[in-house]
């Protein structure tokens, strides 16, 4: 869990759809990450307009895995997910990913892609910047 260190903290930003390669909308978001349960867990809680989200990220020693739990309003699901180079990449299925991490302007990014025609296409992308 260590890796997710960086990530810690109250994040302020804005949150972008796109279309086509084409930012559609633009929201005010804010992000607030901490560890739970002496460690165990990070909670993820983003509030914007647009998105509503409480996530729970554990690691599995058993099989070797990060999950990933977001809750909506609406229900909840669980997706498998990885570090790498410095970032938590998660799979909700095999042609979309999540991905977390730091820029090198120390900005909290994180963004969603899928696959298409052969390549991963953003479909959203959060920006946000230390509130401390």
């Amino acid at each position: 869990m260590s890796q997710l260190n960086p990530l810690v903290g109250e994040w302020i930003g804005q949150s972008t759809t796109y279309k086509g390669g084409k930012a559609i909308k633009t929201v005010p978001a804010f992000e607030k990450i901490s560890y739970g349960l002496d460690g165990h867990i990070l909670t993820i809680d983003l509030d914007s307009e647009a998105l509503q989200l409480h996530t729970v990220i554990y690691y599995d020693e058993t099989d070797d895995t990060f999950y990933y739990n977001p809750f909506y309003k609406t229900g909840s699901a669980k997706y498998r997910a990885e570090f790498k180079d410095g970032q938590l990449i998660v799979w909700p299925t095999e042609t979309k990913r999540f991905i977390f991490g730091i820029n090198d302007e120390g900005q909290f990014v994180e963004y969603g892609e899928t696959f298409q025609n052969g390549e991963w296409t953003v479909y959203f992308k959060d920006v946000f910047k230390r509130t401390e």
